[in-house]
């Protein structure tokens, strides 16, 4: 059933008449007409009505479970089949169905998450990876929290309270504006990445038109997706998977990226970077000494947040994360010093500085850590202070010779320069 208990179709007005026991939260069993007589649980713990619906199927008695929206999606459903019951679905609409629709977008190239009994760094992170995310949220995992970890990066976000019933309200905002505001319990958040002159953005809020509840931000918000940003919503892929391996590939050939100088992880080298630092949604990469972002830009199409640290700013990684069509988040800076200041990584590709560098890196304590050295003298105290830090090392020589034209037709084998890969998993 919605939030706002509308009549319900006949097939489950006819389940109600013909049930023995029915099942539900207080406001839905309110809501319904329970047959006189019938036996009623109020849902708390989920535990007892669970072995009350299992000795009501055993004696035979029909019985009825009510639930917001579709019990499928993040609901009830699951439970009640890993019960062992037999279950008939009666689904309405969901909230995060619900949500896009009050914030009139589409919604076929959005990923949907929840932070709803589990920890909150992997709904977050596929905010800050994907265009379009919904999240189910919780107390102390909702919009405040995840507004506070998207500072930095180019969001509008869209709050859904009380979806439904008469105190409806829908939120455009700000990842710094939620972050310090009080948010009613539950509530669905959609983070939309903000973006310029892209053709399939959609406006933040549509020109002269006002919503029930909606809320814009406040002014002197400072976020790089003003008021009145285009937002997208994603695209569908041609194979239909969201978040899954890029039909491009990885390890691509250094012509897919602009760089100077042939300075760029090679693809070899890269290929085996980017499998050890094991990059999926839900991860936080730091690509540090970025360059042209080679990495960190095949992390993301994996489906990684990434945040690429570099030196230079005119460093042509933002542009090259523009081409591949991900949204990478560009830091420039010295490190370790600008380091200070980001949210903990859960891997980490160093490909540039010293040992200040790696140490800063480790002190992060991420899961992974994974180094290029082309200069032997810098294996040794590397592995030592990854080794000191806590962390269990290993580590390859990469040495590849490319096949190469000669006159005549002939073909011969031109060597690139060897390079060292250590890998380090925290113990």
């Amino acid at each position: 059933m919605d939030a706002a208990g509308r009549p319900l179709p006949p097939s489950a007005v006819a389940a109600l008449a013909g049930a023995g026991l029915v099942v539900g939260a207080a406001r839905h069993l309110a809501a319904v007409p329970v047959p006189p007589g019938v036996d009623t649980v109020t849902l708390g713990p989920l535990a007892p009505a669970l072995d009350r619906l299992a000795a009501a199927h055993a004696a035979g008695q029909p019985a009825v479970v009510l639930a917001s929206g579709d019990p499928g999606f993040f609901g009830v459903v699951r439970r009640l089949r890993a019960a062992g019951l037999p279950v008939r679905v009666l689904p309405a609409v969901s909230s995060v169905a619900a949500a896009f629709a009050r914030a009139g977008l589409d919604w076929d190239g959005a990923v949907v998450v929840t932070a709803h009994g589990r920890e909150l760094g992997p709904a977050l992170n596929a905010c800050r990876a994907l265009p379009a995310v919904a999240v189910l949220t919780a107390p102390d995992a909702g919009a405040a929290e995840i507004g506070a970890g998207l500072v930095g990066w180019s969001r509008r976000l869209v709050v859904a309270e009380y979806l439904g019933t008469p105190a409806e309200r829908v939120t455009w905002t700000t990842p710094q504006e939620a972050a310090t505001r009080a948010w009613a319990d539950p509530h669905v958040l959609l983070s939309l990445a903000a973006t310029d002159g892209d053709p399939g953005a959609r406006p933040a809020r549509r020109p002269g038109t006002a919503e029930r509840g909606e809320v814009a931000g406040r002014s002197g918000d400072t976020d790089p997706a003003g008021d009145d940003a285009p937002v997208r919503v994603g695209r569908v892929r041609a194979d239909n998977q969201l978040a899954a391996a890029p039909a491009e590939g990885w390890a691509l050939p250094e012509s897919a990226y602009r760089h100077r100088d042939s300075m760029i992880t090679k693809a070899e080298v890269r290929a085996l970077a980017v499998a050890r630092l094991r990059p999926r949604l839900g991860r936080l990469v730091w690509d540090v000494g970025a360059g042209s972002g080679s990495v960190g830009i095949e992390c993301a199409l994996l489906g990684a947040a990434v945040i690429a640290v570099e030196r230079d700013p005119t460093a042509p990684v933002a542009g090259n994360a523009a081409r591949h069509g991900v949204d990478v988040r560009v830091v420039t800076g010295d490190a370790p010093a600008v380091l200070a200041g980001l949210p903990d990584p859960d891997a980490v590709f160093v490909g540039g500085g010293g040992t200040d560098v790696l140490s800063a890196v480790a002190d992060r304590r991420p899961d992974r850590v994974v180094v290029t050295l082309a200069a032997l003298d810098r294996i040794a105290p590397a592995v030592h202070l990854l080794r000191r830090a806590g962390y269990t090392v290993t580590g390859s020589q990469l040495t590849a010779a490319r096949l190469a034209d000669l006159p005549g037709g002939s073909i011969r084998l031109a060597a690139t320069n060897p390079v060292v890969v250590l890998t380090g998993e925290r113990q």
